[in-house]
Order: structure tokens, then sequence, then C-alpha cells
């Protein structure tokens, strides 16, 4: 029940921030769900992933979703032992300025390298607005919600 109403959450939450280009907060949440949950936090991960498809229908950036919340929620885990909110900030930020990258993984496929590395140069500045609404989410919010999300864990696992 808590990864379904958190992968909905995290849904919504995208969906009401979705008029801000490339700032969202999902990339808090699945490091939040990383470090609390570890391997259960794909539950509300691709649920969410699940949510977007139902929602917005397939395309080809599906195929990114599939990996590119895996890729931030392993390094998330890796680093969950942190606790200063500025590293969380630049591990945030840092996804967001890398996601056009990521994702030009599959542009590769579709087009070549040429088309995959055009495309990421032209979305560069929604990179770095992803990166500065990241960081800035992360910095702001990770630790309150960090505790909040392992108190209530916690307790209902207990």
């Amino acid at each position: 029940m808590l990864f379904s109403v958190l992968g909905a959450m995290t849904f919504g939450a995208k969906y009401v921030m979705s008029f801000l280009p490339n700032i969202e907060p999902v990339s808090l949440m699945v490091m939040l769900f990383a470090v609390t949950f570890g391997k259960k936090c794909v539950y509300p991960i691709y649920l969410y992933v699940g949510l977007e498809i139902l929602f917005y229908g397939l395309g080809i950036w599906n195929v990114c979703y599939l990996y590119v919340w895996a890729v931030l929620a392993l390094g998330a885990y890796a680093l969950r032992g942190m606790t200063q909110s500025l590293g969380w900030a630049i591990l945030s930020g840092a996804f967001g300025l890398l996601f056009g990258a990521l994702c030009g993984l599959v542009d590769i496929f579709i087009g070549g390298l040429g088309y995959a590395v055009g495309k990421w140069i032209t979305g560069i500045p929604f990179d770095l607005m992803h990166c500065l609404g990241n960081f800035t989410i992360a910095l702001v919010l990770f630790k309150p919600l960090r505790g909040l999300l392992g108190k209530k864990y916690q307790q209902i696992k207990a």
C-alpha cells in the first residue's frame, strides 16, 4: 500500500509541477526511495513509470525511463550513508545535468551517434534547468523527507 501511494504521489507531484520546464520532484523521490527502501525502491519507481505510460501513452522516452531512474536509484543507494544535504543536492543536480545524455543512449539506436549527440546538445538548456531544479529541491527537502519517510517506514514494518 505504501509503495502504491508513493508511486502515485510522485506522479501527481510531477504533474502539478509540469508547467515548469524540467523542474520536477521525481529525482528527489527516487533518491529517497532508494535510501529508505533499498531493493524495494523498484516498486514505487516503476509504478510511477507505469502511470506515466498510462497517462501520456507509449513513446521512445518510455524506454529511457526504464533505466534512467534505476541509474539514479543505484547511485543514491551507493551513497546512502551520506548525511549532508549538499551532497544529495549535488547528486541530484548532476543527474539532472546528465539526464539528456543518459536518454541519448536510446537515440543512438534510433538515429545513430550524430543524431543522439545533436539531440543532446539541443537539450542542454533544459538539462541545465533540470540540474538547477533538482539541486534546489534536494538541498531543501532531502534531509527532512528522508527522516520523515524513514520513520513512517519503520512504523509500518513494526
